[in-house]
């Protein structure tokens, strides 16, 4: 599997989905995380049962970015952590690499609509866009760097406070601190840096995860180390 499965029992699947992989994919025969999981599972079960595995998704990556995610393997479980993602009680935290220097830890409030595969930052509701949705997240800078090419770079700790279809990436990059290596939401200089830094990747990562365990109400947590960790200490 491309996945690497982080933790496992009863009601839970916690996983590290590699960059590039598609949490769910509408291509027939194209492989993503949920195709890779319930191959698992099912290989898991007893050779008599015919009915296939439950897998219930409750929260998703973007394609190109890496992470952890938990997957439910009850019903039960699924509704209880659904309702954890509404409230905030599972709490996803992430890294990213951004080109510029913020000034400060700041909080973002945008309103965001999908436009095909893109999400757009519009300045408010309006009639032209009612489909515009209000976005949140807030940054702390971790680090500042300058690369060979004299540009400054910075290590941001993310937290979102909604959850909108490329909301990072869009509120970032509309900042004026778009993530190295994310082509679809890039301005001229950093493509110019990813390209000569040779990112193969988004360098976003949700690297921290926090849940109430659906059946004993444990508070459980996860952390993991980007892969493109190593390349941004060096510079």
């Amino acid at each position: 599997m491309q996945c690497e499965i982080v933790y496992e029992d009863q009601e839970i699947l916690v996983i590290h989905k590699p960059s590039g992989l598609a949490t769910q994919s509408a291509g027939v025969g194209q492989m993503d995380v949920v195709s890779e999981l319930k191959a698992y599972l099912s290989r898991q079960m007893d050779k008599q049962e015919k009915k296939p595995p439950y897998l219930g998704i409750i929260h998703r990556l973007d394609q190109p970015v890496e992470g952890l995610l938990v997957f439910a393997k009850t019903t039960s479980s699924a509704a209880a952590l659904t309702k954890q993602l509404g409230s905030g009680e599972l709490n996803k935290q992430y890294l990213a690499v951004v080109l510029g220097r913020p000034d400060e830890d700041a909080c973002l409030t945008d309103y965001l609509r999908k436009d095909k595969d893109r999400a757009q930052v519009v300045t408010e509701q309006q009639e032209k866009y009612p489909d515009a949705k209000v976005a949140t997240l807030r940054y702390k800078v971790l680090k500042t760097a300058e690369s060979f090419l004299h540009t400054e770079i910075s290590l941001l700790r993310v937290q979102i406070e909604t959850g909108r279809f490329h909301q990072i990436r869009a509120q970032l990059s509309h900042a004026g601190y778009p993530i190295l290596g994310d082509r679809k939401y890039a301005v001229s200089q950093s493509m110019e840096l990813s390209k000569a830094l040779q990112i193969q990747s988004v360098l976003l990562c949700a690297d921290k995860l926090q849940i109430i365990h659906p059946g004993n109400r444990k508070k459980m947590e996860w952390t993991i180390s980007p892969s493109w960790e190593k390349m941004f200490s060096m510079l």
